[in-house]
């Protein structure tokens, strides 16, 4: 059932919403266009189950800009 699923993806992601956006998310990405979407979901739980769905891309480091100082006349 995926009541079961759900409640098994809790132990990764503790706040439900966040839970819901990650799975929206990723059921749209893994969606392929003749199968159930039901189906696709299920599957994304089911993931999230045996992993960390917010652990699973890495994080990416923010770019620092050089900013040069101008001098009074």
């Amino acid at each position: 059932m995926r009541s079961e699923l759900i409640f098994g993806a809790l132990t990764h992601v503790s706040n439900r919403y966040q839970l819901c956006q990650l799975a929206s998310k990723a059921t749209r990405k893994l969606h392929k266009p003749n199968s159930r979407l039901q189906d696709t979901t299920n599957e994304v739980l089911y993931r999230f189950r045996n992993a960390n769905p917010g652990m699973s891309a890495p994080i990416a480091e923010p770019e620092i800009q050089t900013v040069e100082q101008r001098r009074a006349a």
